[in-house]
Order: C-alpha cells, then structure tokens, then sequence
C-alpha cells in the first residue's frame, strides 16, 4: 500500500502575481493536509470519501459538512490528475504497465478557502501515481502537472505558486521570470529556512467561502489587455515579494509587516474584496496584528508581536465565526 501526503499552504508576500510572471513568498501549513492511499486492485477504482458521499446522520450533519467541505468532493480532481499523469507519461514515451488500482484519499484542509485544498488532493494524488508506476517526474516539473490538472483538465483558473510550494515544501521564494517561463516552462524556486519567518499566523473561516473561481473577476482580461493599473499592480506585488525575501534574510522585520499591509492594500484596489473578507483583515490589524489574503479569499495571514496579541487576536476573530492557528512551518523532509 502506498501511503502520501500533501499539506496546506499560505501566500505570504506578492500574490496574486505569480499567473502575472510574478515573485511571491509562501510557506506549507502543516496542520491540515490531504492523504491518499493507493493499492493494487483487479479493477481500477477511486473510492468515495465523506465529501464525495450523500449520505448524512441527519439535517445538521448535511449543514455542518456542507459549510466546511463544500459542494464539491474529491472525485473529479483525482480523476483528472490520473489524466493529466497518462498524458505526461505519453508525452515522455514512458509506457505504464497494465496493472490496476483503487486509489482513496481524505483531507482535512477547509475547502474553497483559499487554503489550497483541491491541489494538495492533486499534489499526493500525482505522488502516490509515481510512486506506483515508478516513475520519476522532475521536480520543477511536478507543479506544472498538478495546475494543469486544474486548468486544462477542469477549467479552473489558478496559478503556478500553491502548487510549487507544496511540492517543495517548507517556506520557498519564487521568481516566475516571463522569460524563463517562456524558455522553460517554469521558474526559480529558492527554499528559505523557515526559522527566519516571525512570528506568524493563519486566520480562517469555519464556514463556505465564494471560492477562487468566483473571486479572480475580471482582473486577467483586464492584464491580458495591458490595462496599466493590474499590469502596475502585478509589477508592485512582485517587488513586495522580492523586498519580503530581503527583509527575511536580514531579519528586518518591521520592513516586513509594512510589505504584509501593503501587499493586501494594494489587492483592495485591484479586486472586489467582499466585506466578509475586509472584515477579518480590519479586525486583525484592530489588535495590532499584520494581515494579507493568504490565498483568495476566505483565510488570511499575517505576523504578531507576541502570545499576547496572539491571544487579543483569537478573541477578536471567534465572533467573526473565524478560527485562528500558529501555522506548523518546518523544514521539507528529506526524500
């Protein structure tokens, strides 16, 4: 039985540039993560999890799973993902042995949150296929399969930076270069020690969110069409995220809490944001705490002085209907 695992993760600095050629900072979120299980069968099957079964105890388990889960389980992105795996291997000439399989996953990362749950299914998912068919797909390479699972496959608008981090883990700064993107297919990805992050934190709603798909409006059309102020934007967010990795080397953390403030400020220009999501940030910075969209919408991140605005922060948020975490950042495993 093969056994995988893939994690949560937070944009820290510079997103939303990274479909934009950007530079953003993000970090793994160890306290949620998606598992998946995959084992020899005389048929091939993916099997059903909580999320993909509409079968409930009653009306307020339907409620209470539907608010955190969703309304859409796991099935569509596994099989999309064994897609996109056949289609990579044809295009390698790599020939898969005829030996089928059940695959299963669970995931306890909240969806449509921002939090990136569907790629963290996709990212074990695709680790679990090679590890069975013993193939062995390029580093940079394994990011680029697991968005165009997304993207070509489903048809869901994403970017490159969930993916990378959580195939590289632990706290990475990348650089999609237009020119290297256009040579190559992918970018620079620089792991950094996750010791050099402060003091941070990840704050989340407990109930559904709009969703990634719902809330990148029309910001790409208006980029594709050179419109000056989303091309300045994405320009911005990149030198947020470049000035992160500086401030992190030197420790120049006041440098970093103002590019935590600026990076979300300068996207309350750019994007609709919803009052929901305004009302976490505000509320963060009422404590004297730094916040950003950790992904779309639906959970933020940011950095706090000490346990006791850690505390402050808590208590402000559980009126909101939002929980608050110290994200587990740690070092990748060596594989």
């Amino acid at each position: 039985m093969i056994e995988t695992y893939a994690y949560a993760r937070a944009g820290f600095l510079g997103n939303p540039s990274d479909g934009y050629f950007g530079k953003t900072i993000s970090f793994l979120v160890r306290n949620f993560r998606a598992r998946v299980l995959l084992y020899p069968s005389a048929r091939l099957e993916i099997k059903l999890s909580k999320a993909d079964t509409p079968v409930f105890e009653n009306l307020e388990d339907l409620y209470k799973t539907t608010r955190w889960r969703g309304y859409y389980g796991g099935i569509r992105i596994i099989q999309a993902c064994i897609v996109r795996f056949m289609d990579y291997c044809r295009e390698q000439g790599i020939e898969l042995p005829d030996r089928n399989f059940t695959i299963e996953y669970e995931s306890t990362i909240p969806m449509r949150l921002g939090l990136g749950g569907s790629s963290a299914i996709i990212t074990a998912a695709l680790r679990a296929l090679c590890a069975y068919y013993q193939v062995e797909i390029p580093k940079p390479i394994m990011p680029n399969l697991v968005l165009e699972t997304e993207t070509k496959e489903l048809g869901v608008p994403a970017g490159l930076q969930d993916r990378v981090i959580q195939t590289y883990e632990g706290l990475v700064y990348m650089d999609f270069c237009k020119e290297l993107m256009e040579q190559r297919g992918y970018g620079n990805y620089e792991p950094l020690d996750p010791a050099l992050l402060p003091n941070v934190y990840v704050a989340y709603r407990t109930a559904l969110s709009e969703g990634t798909e719902v809330f990148h409006n029309n910001v790409r059309e208006r980029w594709r069409r050179g419109d000056p102020d989303v091309v300045q934007a994405m320009q911005t967010w990149a030198s947020y995220a470049e000035q992160g990795r500086a401030a992190l080397l030197a420790r120049d953390y006041a440098t970093l809490d103002r590019l935590v403030n600026a990076n979300f400020d300068l996207r309350a220009k750019i994007y609709n944001v919803g009052e929901g999501n305004l009302q976490m940030i505000r509320t963060a910075r009422s404590v004297g705490a730094t916040s950003n969209f950790a992904g779309s919408g639906g959970a933020i991140v940011g950095t706090y002085k000490d346990d006791a605005m850690y505390d402050a922060l808590v208590e402000a948020m559980r009126p909101l209907g939002v929980a608050v975490i110290r994200p587990i950042v740690v070092p990748p495993p060596k594989r």
